[in-house]
C-alpha cells in the first residue's frame, strides 16, 4: 500500500464509478451546460442575466470536478481494501477515542467512501498523519488547526466492507 502523497488508494468499485462519473461529465454533462449557456445567451443583455452567470458558474465547478477526476485516476492505486491486521494504514475503518469522544471513521479518499455515512479522514490530514502505522491500544496526539493538542487512542482497527 503505497504512502505517497500523489497516490490515491481507491478500490475497483470506487474507481469504476469515479471514471463512469468522469465519462458522463465530459461528454454529456459538457452538452447540458453547453445548451444552457446558449439558451441563456438567448434572452438577451448578459450583464443582467441570471440565468447565463448561474450556467457559467457551473460551467466552471463542472470542468474543476473533470479536471479532479483525471488527477485522482490518473494517480489512483486499485486494490482490495487491506484486511485488518489491527494496523491503522489506509482503507481500514478506524474507532478511536478522540479527544475523549469516540469516533469511527475510514482512512482515505472520501471517493472510496461513495455514499456511505462514514466520516472520511484522509491520510495526510494532521489526524490521519498521526496514527497511520499505529495497533489497537496504542495511543498519541496530533496538532489540530487551532494549535491545540488532540490526544487521540486507537481502540479499533477494522477492514473497510463498502458500507
Amino acid at each position: 500500500m503505497a504512502q505517497d502523497a500523489t497516490v490515491t488508494w481507491l478500490t475497483q468499485e470506487a474507481y469504476d464509478r469515479l471514471a463512469a462519473e468522469l465519462e458522463h461529465l465530459s461528454t454529456h454533462g459538457r452538452e447540458e451546460i453547453a445548451k444552457r449557456i446558449e439558451a441563456a445567451r438567448e434572452e438577451g443583455d448578459l450583464k443582467e442575466n441570471g440565468g447565463y452567470h448561474a450556467a457559467k458558474d457551473e460551467q466552471g465547478k463542472q470542468e474543476a470536478r473533470i479536471r479532479q477526476l483525471k488527477g485522482l485516476l490518473r494517480t489512483a492505486e486499485v486494490g482490495e481494501a487491506p484486511q485488518s491486521s489491527g494496523v491503522v494504514e489506509t482503507g481500514t475503518v478506524i474507532t478511536a477515542i478522540i479527544a475523549g469522544d469516540e469516533e469511527t471513521f475510514l482512512i482515505g479518499s472520501r471517493e472510496i467512501a461513495g455514499d456511505s455515512e462514514l466520516d472520511v479522514w484522509s491520510e495526510q490530514s494532521p489526524l490521519g498523519a498521526a496514527i497511520l502505522g499505529l495497533k489497537i491500544g496504542e495511543k498519541t496526539s496530533y496538532t489540530a488547526p487551532n494549535g491545540r493538542e488532540i490526544p487521540v487512542e486507537i481502540t479499533g482497527v477494522a477492514t473497510w466492507g463498502g458500507e
